[in-house]
């Protein structure tokens, strides 16, 4: 039987107890998890604003959790499947918030949306702390 490796994406900034939980439910959907971490370039382009910690200082944080195999840099939405099909995935997990938006590589692996950890974002989280220095 062949190893079964799980994929997942993020920007994974101000890293959270929410991130710790679809890390750990992702990796228990297979033998091995493979983390593409969003590019500094490709974060602003999604959310209008750099994140908070470098690509380097987010895959140096996602890549020292117990259940992540190995790490890489996410330069593009659209090259998901490239990105798959290069390291050799069977299963894609992404929050819940993206229900739908990944559909479209079913062809090459299986496809599933976890829910998010309630209460907790990365943006709240900014916003919370920014708020406490005014």
């Amino acid at each position: 039987m062949s190893e079964r490796t799980v994929i997942t994406f993020g920007t994974f900034d101000v890293f959270h107890v929410g991130h710790v939980r679809v890390l750990e439910r992702a990796a228990a959907l297979g033998d091995r998890l493979v983390v593409g971490v969003s590019a500094d370039e490709l974060n602003i382009s999604k959310k209008g604003r750099p994140p908070v910690y470098s690509e380097d200082e987010r895959m140096e944080i996602v890549k020292a959790m117990r259940v992540v195999d190995a790490v890489f840099l996410e330069e593009s939405l659209e090259q998901k499947k490239d990105y798959i099909l290069e390291h050799g995935a069977d299963v894609l997990v992404m929050g819940d918030d993206w229900t739908g938006r990944f559909d479209w590589v079913g062809d090459v692996c299986e496809v599933v949306y976890l829910p998010r950890t309630p209460s907790v974002s990365t943006t709240g989280l900014i916003e919370h702390i920014a708020g406490l220095g005014s």
